[in-house]
């Protein structure tokens, strides 16, 4: 018998719902263990698999038989080894480092001025909010570039544009909307909206935040919940 994978995460997890969407897309039978959060204590008490397996003490983690792996462009890529087809990185060595890129500065250059704006809520006008939402605009601005003529940002649909929808998610969230000034990145947000695998995660985290009360990028208000 096929061992059973086992993916943790959480309700507001942007990481973890990158590596759902991921699983989805590929057809992939996981069992998903939401781990306990809330608005008070965010995600304490730690749940005791994610304390043994992640030592960074985060979701997602992912367990298949002897597989025990954290991080979501870590399981990205498990995911891409276990089942090839249908492929969610780009057929070329070029346009793989591409998306690879992508998905890294979606994580590592964009996000890290959302999660300032998280802290600074109360405090729109703080010089530092201001200028996480002038970093997000830049980032903005670059991947309009970047797509382009193309349906998605490394021209396939990959890993990437989940990477980077979910992320801008998080930016609406916090302050930091995509606007007219990108029309193409809205017309790319559209079409990630639409697919199905994208509508199964973000629907019920947009229901756990009307559930909470707290606001819903408007984008998310024709999603299924």
């Amino acid at each position: 018998m096929t061992a059973p994978i086992r993916l943790y995460s959480g309700p507001l997890s942007m990481f973890g719902a990158k590596a759902q969407i991921a699983a989805l897309e590929k057809g992939i039978e996981f069992e998903l263990v939401m781990v306990p959060f809330d608005w008070t204590r965010l995600y304490e008490p730690k749940h005791p698999e994610v304390l043994r397996i992640n030592p960074k003490r985060q979701v997602p983690v992912l367990v298949h038989g002897p597989v025990e792996i954290f991080d979501s462009t870590q399981i990205f890529e498990y995911l891409e080894d276990l089942k090839p087809r249908p492929a969610l990185w780009p057929a070329d060595i070029a346009g793989r480092a591409r998306a690879r890129l992508l998905e890294l500065k979606s994580d590592e250059v964009y996000f890290p001025p959302i999660i300032r704006l998280m802290g600074l809520q109360a405090t729109p006008d703080d010089p530092a909010a201001v200028a996480a939402r002038d970093a997000a605009l830049g980032f903005y601005d670059a991947m309009e570039r970047t797509l382009g003529a193309q349906p998605y940002l490394a021209g396939p649909y990959s890993f990437a544009d989940i990477a980077f929808y979910m992320a801008q998610l998080f930016g609406a969230r916090m302050g930091a909307p995509m606007t007219d000034a990108t029309p193409r990145l809205l017309q790319w947000r559209a079409r990630m909206t639409e697919r199905p695998a994208v509508r199964a995660v973000v629907g019920p985290m947009a229901a756990y935040l009307v559930a909470q009360g707290r606001p819903l990028p408007a984008f998310l208000a024709t999603v299924p919940r």
